[in-house]
């Protein structure tokens, strides 16, 4: 369970100063496994503040929204750190993770003039502590409030559109952003999240065009969002199912093709176990306290709703397979299940496609062809359809 601890930093009473984005130009890592220091340079003198969180170990520093211009290769992970992420977190917060394998705290974090007097740096030095003092450390610190699931929220992120009496409304969500980028291409190392909006965009104009049916976006930008805020933005939106779509990767590189997911707390294979993990951890990555998450509440009544709820997803997963035949490459078995956190709702049928495999080069050569995403975008928008008619019919 994450526990998660802050310390200010050169922030004014907890909150950014609002303006134009910081811009951090360069960054450079150095040290080993007992202590290691992280400088980023930018253009002016940086807000920040410093969080730490447990399982696994954390140190999250929070910016105003920023752009970072440094090549990825000068915050490649190294020395106490396993791994580095860093990205936007909503339209005016930007946030960089450091994923440690033993417990860490920073002995400087301050912000120092630039000797040039042009600009300004970050100066982060993080040395090993112990289990204890770490744990102390956590304990003992203040706990920020959590990425918000608001109406606000969503709103801000994908405008809401006035709803018409009898419309059925699909919530397409581009999976990952901002921070969270997500898999890249074996080739061309293109983003998961540049990918995933890419489609979103395309499949919402071909939804959009069908009589009757609306495509609402959870986000149209390069925005983080909790999974749990994924489902709030859908429910706000008065969504009828969700579509959460991904572009995975795999060791093995030969698997290609399209699979399409619903929930179940027993997965289908050991390859649907495996990627859930790895789409849960989307939160983690982004340096979120899975504490403060809002939980499904379980009882007889929700029970009842979540398996018709199941039942329809597992319907509208069988349509798109059977859509997709002859005409997009599939997997084995390609309606596949798994506990996947983003398809949680009990009252919204929901599934999770992953388009293809950037690990297998034919798979990424298509995921980047305009006409490819046309293609799919309109049998998937077909599929909806087909699984909309019925249910209306049955007064669903």
């Amino acid at each position: 369970m994450a526990v998660i601890a802050v310390v200010l930093g050169a922030s004014i009473g907890g909150s950014f100063a609002s303006g134009a984005s910081l811009v951090a130009t360069e960054a450079r890592i150095a040290g080993d496994e007992a202590r290691t220091r992280i400088v980023i340079d930018f253009d002016r003198s940086p807000d920040f503040q410093v969080h730490y969180i447990a399982d696994p170990p954390r140190i999250v520093v929070d910016l105003p929204e920023t752009d970072f211009g440094f090549a990825p290769e000068q915050m490649a992970a190294r020395g106490l750190f396993r791994d580095i992420r860093y990205g936007s977190m909503g339209g005016d917060t930007a946030r960089i993770v450091l994923t440690a394998d033993r417990p860490v705290r920073l002995a400087t974090s301050e912000v120092q003039a630039q000797e040039s007097g042009e600009g300004y740096r970050l100066v982060l030095d993080a040395e090993v502590v112990s289990d204890d003092a770490f744990a102390e450390q956590v304990k003992g610190g203040w706990k920020p409030e959590p990425v918000s699931a608001t109406a606000e929220r969503g709103d801000r992120i994908a405008p809401a559109v006035d709803e018409k009496p009898g419309e059925f409304v699909i919530a397409i969500d581009a999976g990952h952003g901002g921070i969270d980028a997500g898999a890249s291409g074996a080739t061309t190392k293109t983003p998961e999240k540049e990918i995933t909006l890419a489609f979103a965009k395309v499949l919402a104009d071909h939804v959009n065009k069908k009589p009757g049916m609306r495509a609402v976006l959870t986000r149209t930008g390069d925005e983080f969002l909790s999974l749990s805020s994924r489902v709030a933005i859908a429910r706000q939106k008065g969504a009828d199912l969700l579509i959460s779509l991904h572009a995975d990767t795999l060791r093995q590189a030969a698997i290609r093709g399209a699979t399409v997911y619903t929930i179940s707390d027993k997965a289908s294979d050991r390859m649907a176990a495996d990627l859930a993990e790895r789409e849960n951890l989307s939160d983690a990555i982004a340096g979120i306290d899975l504490t403060a998450e809002p939980t499904e509440v379980t009882d007889i009544l929700l029970d009842l709703t979540r398996r018709e709820t199941q039942a329809f997803s597992i319907t509208l997963a069988n349509t798109v397979v059977e859509s997709f035949k002859g005409q997009v490459g599939l997997i084995n078995n390609p309606h596949r299940y798994a506990g996947f956190r983003v398809l949680q709702a009990h009252d919204m049928p929901s599934i999770l496609l992953e388009l293809g495999f950037l690990s297998n080069k034919e798979d990424e050569k298509l995921l980047l062809d305009e006409a490819w995403r046309e293609k799919v975008a309109a049998l998937l928008a077909e599929a909806v359809v087909r699984y909309r008619d019925p249910v209306i019919a049955n007064g669903g």
